[in-house]
């Protein structure tokens, strides 16, 4: 094939590449792209078609998929590539568009052997997970290709030819425009809109939609269609899958029972205030959960201070913000799109992804990403009895020495990646990143900062794919959490003081109707939805692909911080570094350990504030103040209150609570002008639109308001 690349409009082609008007030009086929860049700055190289493909839409998981694909180059080889496959390093250009990326992923998929419709399906699977009319055959060749490689997941229509074959497949979801016609002389033409070509309607002899997850092909050697089940029939009896997936897959459900280490809820209240925990969290997020079994809803937004600019020891989660789906990038309906969703993964090692067999689907499988502690146990025991060898567990404890501030969580944090490099050089498969048994010397590291650095340490060392990471963490209790810690490498999370502690709210009586296994149950449920929520916000469809994607910005961490342990992660404004990472870990540790030995001054826990305004909580922009000043300037009608309100509220915004509130004008740079030379703001106002917006982003209400004022 010959690809023609240029910024160029679709009417500028013939006049740039004349060959393509040339009478002895002639080809079966092309594929042409002519539309916008929505993921990167338009420029030459990026420009569609690549090597095989042309794409419609965008891979939200990309991040990840790249970190993934370095890890997996330790592992590749292939004798149908020749020479030295280390020349091809590194597979994916980090600088490249995630079009750009998807293409050099599935060139080495087909120059591995597989083809161009297999590569296609590996990348983009249909959703399989919950579809109970699919047959087994075809259900198991999505599963094994599941255990080598997660779904590059996103709004995608893709395009795709190697010369002999060119065709299109469409993402799970159908978030993507795509119709094809087939005339009577054997014209067949697929494309993102209707009427992209004038054809006779009486010449079309077939014509329809590409549906979710649905390949179309056509063979020109052939000289066919060639249908989707048709496809993935061959393909699903391509090889052994379901016997491979039956030696290979161990399913948590079914690994024995073992013994573990109940703790005494005596200490529950203690490691609470270690973990920063706070009387409103367990009042409005962990007891709700506990008994609905249902994150609870709370407005969107907040008008605390930024943790950054907090004067609490604020967790290292608040300084990430989740990204979401917008503008040409849908979102998922979590609830009612379901169907296409899955919460579904596993742990454990990869192999060759150029040499599928047996050994590439040994795994564990899991159903959910949040796991009890008998299930954690199952994983840390799993070998015990000398049946799955493949599957040895190491045990890390993640605490650091406070007495050494933030060099000595630093130095940790090193010796913690050398020991599970170590781990894996002897054979562990599985790594359990656990911050228990703390104590007066020693502070759990936050999890979130462990995770990742230990995902991203094993990604440089191409060792990453070698094992599954599962994290023991006391520090969760929240969905952001959760979706944190798998937004950052961990397979599964087992929040354990957040489950002691629904049973103890059961116990003390605050939580009724309940058991405490039933409000165990209730409260991994309600995170384990909750993180599909998230991710569906991204559009992202299953756990696989959210896995390591990294769809998060850091508001308010320096980029030294950054580039070190959330490798990829933006980071506009800078900010704070380790030193105070520890230095906010240790004042939570001290409320739970005072200084000296002392005894707690309190039994209670600290009062909080981040989700309702409290005296001795953090501040809110909406305070008793503020709120009452704009009720009875609304009730009143009276200016004057309305500019105290609004004078409050600049004040506030000064008090280090905002990122507007750290900006000043400078005066005196230029000259002022005289206010009888500016327009009046009635003048100003009757120049703005409010036809452009969008219907969906406001109320009907909101816009009839805006529309009359």
């Amino acid at each position: 094939t010959i690809v023609y690349k240029g910024m160029l409009t679709t009417g500028q082609l013939e006049e740039f590449f004349p060959d393509l008007s040339h009478a002895d030009f002639r080809s079966p086929l092309a594929l042409v792209h002519s539309r916008f860049s929505t993921n990167t700055f338009p420029s030459w190289p990026l420009a569609h078609p690549y090597r095989f493909i042309a794409h419609n839409g965008e891979i939200n998981t990309v991040r990840g998929n790249r970190n993934w694909m370095a890890a997996r180059e330790a592992l590749l080889s292939s004798d149908l590539i020749p020479g030295e496959i280390s020349r091809l390093f590194p597979i994916v250009d980090p600088s490249g568009s995630d079009s750009a990326s998807f293409d050099e992923v599935l060139e080495l998929l087909y120059l591995g052997g597989r083809s161009l419709p297999h590569s296609i399906l590996m990348m983009i699977p249909e959703a399989w997970e919950n579809h109970e009319s699919m047959p087994e055959n075809r259900r198991d060749f999505y599963r094994f290709h599941a255990s080598l490689m997660e779904p590059w997941d996103g709004p995608a229509c893709v395009t795709f030819t190697d010369g002999n074959q060119i065709g299109a497949v469409l993402d799970r979801n159908g978030l993507r425009p795509s119709r094809f016609w087939v005339t009577d002389d054997g014209l067949v033409i697929l494309s993102s809109e209707v009427g992209v070509l004038d054809i006779a309607p009486e010449k079309v002899i077939r014509k329809g939609r590409l549906q979710p997850g649905r390949m179309f092909l056509v063979d020109i050697q052939e000289g066919r269609i060639i249908e989707d089940d048709e496809i993935k029939d061959s393909l699903a009896n391509s090889a052994p899958y379901s016997e491979w997936l039956h030696a290979g897959i161990v399913r948590l459900s079914e690994l024995p029972a073992r013994e573990h280490i109940i703790y005494p809820h005596s200490s529950v209240l203690r490691r609470q205030r270690a973990f920063g925990y706070t009387e409103e969290e367990l009042r409005v997020i962990i007891t709700p959960m506990a008994k609905s079994g249902a994150e609870p809803i709370g407005s969107m937004g907040t008008d605390t201070p930024l943790a950054a600019l907090s004067d609490k020891p604020r967790l290292l989660f608040d300084y990430f913000s989740q990204l979401f789906a917008q503008v040409t990038n849908p979102p998922l309906d979590a609830i009612r799109e379901e169907l296409v969703t899955s919460l579904g993964g596993s742990i454990g090692p990869e192999h060759n992804l150029l040499d599928p067999g047996p050994a590439s689907c040994r795994q564990i499988s899991l159903a959910f990403p949040v796991i009890d502690n008998d299930e954690l146990a199952k994983i840390i025991h799993v070998n015990a009895d000398g049946n799955h060898p493949g599957f040895i567990s190491y045990v890390v404890k993640g605490l650091f020495p406070i007495a050494e501030g933030g060099e000595g969580l630093r130095r940790r944090i090193e010796e913690i990646r050398a020991e599970v490099s170590q781990a894996i050089d002897a054979g562990a498969r599985i790594i359990v990143l656990s911050d228990r048994d703390g104590d007066a010397d020693n502070a759990p590291i936050p999890s979130l900062l462990l995770t990742s650095a230990v995902h991203h340490h094993l990604i440089r060392e191409k060792t990453r794919t070698k094992v599954g990471l599962v994290v023991e963490t006391g520090e969760v209790r929240e969905v952001h959490h959760v979706a944190l810690l798998i937004g950052y490498g961990a397979a599964a999370v087992n929040p354990y003081l957040a489950m002691e502690t629904a049973e103890d709210l059961v116990l003390q009586g605050v939580i009724t109707d309940v058991t405490p296994e039933k409000a165990v149950r209730n409260l991994i449920k309600a995170l384990g939805k909750g993180v599909l929520k998230v991710m569906s916000k991204m559009g992202i469809s299953t756990i696989a692909s959210y896995t390591g994607a990294q769809v998060f910005e850091a508001i308010g961490l320096s980029q030294e911080l950054v580039d070190e342990y959330f490798s990829g992660t933006t980071s506009k404004l800078g900010g704070v570094g380790i030193d105070v990472i520890a230095e906010e870990t240790i004042n939570r540790h001290h409320i739970a350990y005072p200084p000296g030995g002392e005894v707690p001054g309190t039994k209670r826990l600290p009062i909080g504030g981040e989700y309702q305004w409290r005296r001795d909580g953090e501040p809110h922009l909406f305070d008793p103040e503020t709120v009452f000043a704009l009720q009875h300037a609304t009730r009143s009608k009276r200016y004057d209150i309305f500019k105290r309100y609004t004078t409050r509220i600049d004040e506030q915004a000064r008090e280090l609570m905002t990122l507007r509130g750290l900006f000043t004008l400078k005066e005196g740079v230029r000259p002022a002008i005289p206010i009888d030379e500016v327009e009046s703001i009635a003048s100003i106002v009757k120049r703005f639109s409010t036809g452009a917006m969008s219907y969906g982003s406001i109320s009907q209400e909101a816009h009839e308001t805006l529309a009359i004022a």
